[in-house]
């Protein structure tokens, strides 16, 4: 907001040297909403670990399963930020369906430090880590809700069918795996473990595999 004053314009609010800033847009405050909520889970995971009573590095590294676990999530709480933020590029408005979706997503992703920490107190039993699996497979099915609220609705000059084809199959091909990861868990921990590990390689690269090529981009 500005007035004039004897022909001189006075900023009241929202200024810096170059002159008034507009508002953050809604987008901006769910972007950093969401930018917080990661960096807060990080923090909470980081707060678990406990260094070992003895100062030997044996002692340390009887820790294995306490440093697997964590730098698993680190590993997948980085990719689904680089993924989110990459998907949230997309959005034109925080439409109510777009924020609701978004917090369904962030709800699932702060489900990760707890499943961490009960998989490695419980040093990769069954249970916890068909639980983990199980957080994986919940954050990959938002994240298709998300995917539908922002692609679908794009023109195809924006984001192609073909590129959206691969989205659609590498989300519900990941989604499947991570239901399977649950249930070979049950019986094999490390190899249901193994698979969901797998499975974060796709995600590594936030477009779907040829996106770039498809959309004309290097």
């Amino acid at each position: 907001m500005d007035i004039a004053i004897d022909g001189t314009t006075i900023c009241l609010t929202n200024c810096d040297e170059d002159g008034p800033v507009l508002p953050s847009t809604g987008l901006d405050r769910l972007s950093a909403f969401s930018d917080g909520v990661f960096a807060v889970l990080i923090t909470v995971l980081v707060l678990d670990l406990r260094p070992p009573e003895l100062p030997t590095f044996k002692a340390l590294l009887e820790l294995w399963p306490t440093w697997l676990s964590y730098s698993v999530s680190y590993l997948f709480i980085a990719i689904v930020w680089a993924n989110h933020h990459h998907l949230l590029r997309h959005a034109r408005e925080a439409t109510a369906s777009l924020m609701w979706y978004n917090f369904a997503h962030l709800f699932s992703v702060s489900l990760l430090p707890l499943a961490t920490a009960w998989m490695a107190v419980s040093e990769l039993a069954p249970q916890p880590v068909a639980f983990y699996a199980a957080v994986f497979f919940l954050v990959n099915l938002t994240y298709i809700l998300l995917i539908r609220e922002l692609i679908d609705p794009m023109p195809e000059n924006a984001v192609p069918l073909a590129v959206r084809k691969r989205m659609r199959i590498r989300s519900l091909a990941t989604l499947c795996l991570f239901a399977l990861a649950g249930l070979v868990a049950l019986k094999y921990p490390v190899a249901g473990l193994a698979i969901c590990c797998c499975c974060l390689a796709v995600y590594l690269r936030p477009e779907a595999p040829g996106a770039g090529k498809s959309s004309g981009k290097g």
